[in-house]
């Protein structure tokens, strides 16, 4: 297992601190704020330490207040319902004695039924793309200082793009945003952490979607961005250490907010996930740039 993966894991392995009550930590990177996806992948490991012999099919969440990366984070799950097909969580994070961020977990026993799905976009595999190195090289030293640092790390998610042409102000052909991705090493058998560890994953480029469609990104000086909420359906069983490709659109951005939609399929076409996320896209005034 590489570093960055155990470190991941450690990151989603809470202490419990009381029944419904659990206690998480930032790694310290230097980064200013808490990474909305290790927010998102705490909570749902707290609500899933409340159940038993069920996973999780869907969640929705709200961004209340940044993160602050060096103090622990505190989750408090009420066990809102247990059901005998559903069971419903609500999980509440909690820093300097106030709300950070509120999610609602729901599980399902997985009872068999009709199926259908939306098809995979036909996009090149993930062996015949550029790897991390070589589209850093292109783009890295267009990035601020701060996540140049970030990518030069040792990282727990690889990223395959299949076109990353709006990191250098080009505009794509469709204004969808196709990238494979999965974890470094390999991960424990158990469903559980291959949900929490996408629905981390889930929060990486998706918020930045919204500029595909104009050619830009949140990189951009011009810029400042936060996640607004985030909801993420959980449809099949996969896993994050095998490739998934995560194809992302966004439908508007008006009102400096921006709205990004995804879809997530294992190699074979199967839909696993499906993302929805409307963010923060906000242009700066001259004197904070």
């Amino acid at each position: 297992m590489s570093a960055a993966v155990s470190a991941l894991l450690e990151v989603l392995d809470l202490e419990p601190l009381e029944v419904n009550l659990f206690r998480g930590r930032s790694p310290q990177t230097g980064w200013p704020r808490v990474f909305g996806g290790q927010v998102i992948g705490q909570s749902l490991v707290a609500a899933s330490r409340t159940v038993e012999g069920i996973t999780a099919h869907s969640m929705h969440a709200y961004f209340v207040l940044p993160g602050d990366p060096k103090v622990p984070i505190v989750y408090e799950v009420e066990r809102t319902r247990d059901g005998r097909s559903f069971t419903t969580r609500s999980v509440k994070a909690i820093q300097h004695g106030r709300p950070i961020f509120i999610m609602i977990v729901s599980f399902h026993n997985n009872e068999e039924g009709l199926a259908n799905q939306m098809i995979m976009p036909d996009v090149p595999a993930p062996e015949s793309l550029p790897d991390e190195q070589v589209i850093l090289r292109d783009i890295l030293p267009t990035l601020p200082e701060q996540v140049q640092r970030y990518y030069k790390r040792e990282r727990p998610i690889e990223l395959r793009l299949i076109d990353y042409g709006h990191y250098l102000g080009r505009k794509p052909a469709t204004g969808t945003f196709n990238v494979w991705i999965r974890t470094t090493g390999p991960l424990p058998d158990d469903p559980a952490i291959h949900q929490c560890v996408l629905a981390y994953a889930s929060d990486m480029t998706l918020l930045d979607t919204a500029l595909v469609p104009l050619g830009r990104t949140l990189f951009e000086k011009d810029f400042m961005g936060a996640s607004l909420d985030h909801a993420l359906w959980l449809h099949r069983p996969f896993r994050a250490d095998e490739w998934l490709l995560y194809s992302q659109d966004s439908p508007n951005l008006h009102g400096s907010r921006g709205l990004s939609r995804g879809l997530i399929f294992q190699r074979d076409g199967t839909l696993v996930a499906s993302v929805a996320q409307e963010g923060l896209v906000r242009l700066r005034r001259p004197e904070q740039r």
